[in-house]
């Protein structure tokens, strides 16, 4: 399957999940949500690691996009979805998984609910998301080259964990996924948008509109531009 550039990140028109998990099955990669905010604001680098490995669509921006170039069937595929699927389609085969991210709470609630959704699930390490030194990162990296878990989740949002994602890839070779609040949603704290929302693809409007924060109100509006680009063909 050919990638598809918008504004210089390239992306995966998939069409399903099942196409994207047989990707993923065939080829170790680092796993990117992409969205309007990846797109609009992308840098040299977060484009790189993007370009050099599997960019899918978990934002209506990136699929209206896509649609404009010519790519009808493409759909969303949302990223807090995605990863239990991998799970699921490969922790039979004895697959073993490193997870990194969220509060210390959260991540110890995560694995207590993987190991009873996923009973035998071979869980290689665990840690939160608050890497403050570089200490602590060489500590995390070193784990992963010695432990070799065969499919790693990072929960830490954009640009960090694609970052750290890039700097594990390279002394590891694994599948990777960014799963940003993924850990929160699975555990309750967080709740998702109401399914006609969903099935509508306006999760992130929700997201930005429930529990008004200008904070969520200002990355909406820095979206426009965005839109303008993809509205007038300048993607």
């Amino acid at each position: 399957m050919n990638k598809v550039s918008i504004n210089g990140v390239e992306v995966y028109p998939f069409t399903s999940d099942k196409e994207l998990l047989a990707h993923i099955d065939a080829h170790k990669r680092i796993l990117v949500a992409v969205n309007a905010e990846k797109i609009l604001h992308a840098t040299n680098l977060t484009r790189e690691i993007i370009n050099q490995n599997c960019g899918y669509c978990d934002g209506i921006g990136a699929v209206v996009a896509l649609r404009k170039k010519g790519y009808q069937n493409v759909i969303k595929i949302a990223g807090c979805e995605l990863w239990l699927k991998i799970i699921a389609m490969t922790w039979q085969q004895g697959k073993s998984y490193y997870l990194v991210g969220g509060t210390q709470a959260v991540i110890e609630q995560t694995v207590r609910q993987l190991k009873q959704d996923f009973p035998n699930i071979i869980i290689a390490n665990y840690r939160n998301g608050y890497i403050k030194t570089q200490a602590e990162k060489e500590l995390l990296l070193r784990d992963i080259e010695e432990l070799r878990p065969d499919i790693i989740f990072v929960a830490m949002g954009s640009p960090k964990q694609e970052l750290l994602m890039a700097e594990m890839a390279a002394r590891h070779d694994a599948i990777y996924q960014g799963l940003g609040g993924s850990f929160d949603v699975y555990t309750g704290k967080v709740s998702r948008a109401p399914e006609w929302w969903r099935k509508h693809q306006l999760e992130g409007l929700y997201r930005s509109l429930a529990g008004f924060k200008w904070s969520k109100m200002k990355r909406l509006f820095k979206a426009m531009p965005f839109w303008w680009n993809v509205l007038t063909n300048k993607y």
